[in-house]
Formats: structure tokens, C-alpha cells, sequence
């Protein structure tokens, strides 16, 4: 047994016009199958277009309160009960609810005959890890739409004018009208012969046959700031395509990604690095060079320094990005080379020492006599 259309759209049997219609809007908002994936919710839907169908048209509405569904089941059209059927409802339900449709399919186009930003370009740009960290000048390569210098950008032949679009007679778009069951509603689209600029051109210009720009392939030195990184994103203003139409050029935004170092490495400002130092040099200290970015620095290793310690050398490191003079520091690990062979008259020595120190040696003992010197 079919429901009652006014309880379908919540409204009481005496409900004014302007009621019903509301009551349909909520509704049709909630439950439209764009907006609304649950299950039933498109027959639910099919089940509001009908009752408004019936109760928005005073004679329907008469017949249905007299006879019930038997009354208006064949006087009216059958509604929308296919989906196919609807007749791009989705734009009347634009139309209806402005603005809320954005998802589906946006906002009524605009006329598109006034000056048009180019479009944004991007690039992707390796740096070895020195220049990320010193930063400098780059040249670089991009292929960017430029105005044509033969007809300044607007696409006619010299001595030519584009002409108003006789199809939308300049206004860039065309307006059909739909009626349905609640109303005539206007459609509006981008006009197909102008493609929304509003003029036509008849005879184009040959250097850019009538497109009014052209793909260009030129050099540009562009500055690495000091301290960039992987990700790191610079703007090069009014270097993507043009605009069109006398609209401003789009901005070229290139995007840095460092690659690896075999010997350093980063860790936000500062620089990671390892240095290797035989025992000896552990036990009683030592002064030795070491590469940093800014090339070989001297470096004093303390007596009895142990594995894996961390020695830092200041202001060595990466320059802050936006203030290069504030740098980071580099930092070595200190790893220990302990032989796996040593010399006959190493190992009397050694063996010396480890009398001196109390230390038991014997086969496979003088390793565990040099580890217990870096406990």
C-alpha cells in the first residue's frame, strides 16, 4: 500500500503551497543520491518527487485528497521514478539549492571574456647535497606558454578583429529552459561556438594559429637560497603561462630534492658525519684533519676517548634557512679500528701493558684486553 504524500514530505493535509515547498527542498537535499550513499536513499528520493509532483499542482493535489493514489495514478506524469529519466536534475537541483551543489559539478560558469591568469607551472630540481647547503645560482630549462609576439595574444590575423559570438551574442554562455514538475528552471552553460570567451576569430593568426600564445623553451638563472632542503619550494614569479586575453602570467614554483652525500649527512641544521681512529690513537689522543663542508678542519682527539663518542664542531653545519649566518653544527662520531692481527712486537707490547694493568691474556684474550680498555 503506498504511503500518504503528505506524510512522505512531513507536512499536515492543509499545508499552503509555500509549506510543501519548503518541505521538499530539506528533503530533496537529504536524500538526493549524489549527496546521499545509503541504501534506500534513492528510492526515498523517487518517493519525495512523486508526492511533490502530486501535491504542488492544486488540481492533482484535489483529485489525490479526494480518490487517493487511484486519483492521480494516471492524470500526471509518472515522476521521476527512473533516474535516468530526470532530465539533468542535477543541475535543477543546482538551481534550486544555489551553491549547495558545489560537489556536483560546482557553480553556473562565468562568462570567460575578461583577462585570464595563466596557469602555475611546476619543476622538480636536483641539488647535490654542498649546494643545497651553500645555496647559489642555477640555470634551469622550462617550456612555458608565452603571448604571441605577432598578434599580442589576441589570436587574429594582423589587421583582423575577433568578432562578437552571434550564438551567445558575446555573453560567453547560452541559457535553455527546462520545465518540471516544480517549476521552469534556466539552465546555463558555456557558450559551444566561443567556448565562453564570448568573440570568435575568423581569420587566425599564423604564428600561433589563433590560440593567441605559444610554447616556448627558454633558460632561466634562478638563486638557491642557502640551507634548503628536500621540499623546499621556490616561487619564480610571472614565469608559467600566460594569461589570456591580457590576464597576468602564472608563477613557476620549483620544488628541491637533495641528493645523498657518501660522507655527510643531515639532520635538520646539522651535519652528520663518522671518523674512524685506531686504538692507539684512542688511548693517548691525537690531532688529525678532517672534511667538513666548508673542507679539511683540524680536529684534537682527547686521550682515552671512547667508541662512539660525539664530537662537535660549531657553526660547521647547515646555514639556517632565511638568516645564513646562523649555522648548525657538524657532528663526527668517533668510531675505533681495533685490530683483529697485530705484529709479533705488537703484541709484546701489548702484552706488557696488560701485565702492567693486571689484565689476563692468553689465545683470543688480547681482543677482550683492548675492549676492556673502551668500557
Amino acid at each position: 500500500m503506498a504511503r500518504d504524500y503528505y506524510e512522505i514530505l512531513g507536512v499536515s493535509r492543509d499545508a499552503d503551497k509555500e509549506e510543501i515547498k519548503q518541505a521538499y527542498r530539506r528533503l530533496a537535499r537529504k536524500y538526493h543520491p549524489d549527496v546521499n550513499k545509503e541504501p534506500g536513499a534513492e528510492e526515498r528520493f523517487k518517493e519525495i518527487n512523486r508526492a511533490y509532483e502530486v501535491l504542488s499542482e492544486p488540481e492533482m493535489r484535489e483529485r489525490y485528497n479526494r480518490f487517493g493514489e487511484q486519483g492521480v495514478s494516471g492524470a500526471a506524469a509518472s515522476g521521476f521514478q527512473d533516474m535516468g529519466d530526470m532530465g539533468g536534475f542535477a543541475d535543477i537541483f543546482e538551481s534550486i539549492f544555489s551553491g549547495f551543489a558545489g560537489g556536483m559539478g560546482g557553480p553556473t560558469q562565468r562568462r570567460r571574456s575578461g583577462p585570464v591568469r595563466g596557469d602555475d607551472l611546476r619543476l622538480d630540481l636536483k641539488l647535490d647535497f654542498r649546494e643545497a647547503v651553500f645555496g647559489g645560482e642555477k640555470e634551469i630549462r622550462i617550456s612555458h606558454l608565452e603571448t604571441c609576439d605577432v598578434c599580442s595574444g589576441s589570436g587574429a590575423k594582423a589587421g583582423t578583429r575577433p568578432r562578437t559570438c552571434s550564438t551567445c551574442s558575446g555573453s560567453g554562455q547560452v541559457r535553455r529552459v527546462t520545465r518540471t514538475p516544480f517549476g521552469s528552471f534556466t539552465q546555463v552553460s558555456t557558450c559551444p561556438t566561443c567556448n565562453g570567451t564570448g568573440m570568435v576569430i575568423e581569420d587566425k593568426c599564423d604564428a600561433c594559429e589563433g590560440k593567441g600564445t605559444n610554447q616556448i623553451t627558454k633558460k632561466l638563472k634562478i638563486t638557491i637560497p642557502a640551507g634548503v632542503d628536500n621540499g623546499t619550494r621556490l616561487r619564480i614569479s610571472q614565469e608559467g603561462d600566460a594569461g589570456q586575453r591580457g590576464g597576468p602570467p602564472g608563477d613557476l614554483y620549483v620544488y628541491l630534492f637533495v641528493n645523498e652525500d657518501e660522507e655527510f649527512h643531515r639532520d635538520g641544521i646539522n651535519i652528520l658525519s663518522e671518523i674512524k681512529i685506531s686504538y692507539l690513537q684512542a688511548i693517548l689522543g691525537c690531532r688529525l684533519e678532517v672534511d667538513t663542508v666548508d673542507g679539511a678542519v683540524e680536529l684534537i682527539i682527547p686521550a682515552g676517548t671512547q667508541p662512539n663518542t660525539v664530537m662537535k664542531l660549531e657553526n660547521r653545519g647547515v646555514p639556517r634557512l632565511g638568516n645564513p649566518v646562523s649555522r648548525g653544527d657538524h657532528l663526527l662520531t668517533v668510531l675505533i679500528d681495533i685490530p683483529n692481527k697485530v705484529t709479533p712486537e705488537e703484541r709484546e707490547l701489548l702484552e706488557k701493558l696488560a701485565k702492567i694493568k693486571g689484565e689476563r691474556t692468553g689465545k683470543g684474550g688480547l681482543e677482550g684486553f683492548l675492549g676492556n680498555l673502551f668500557k
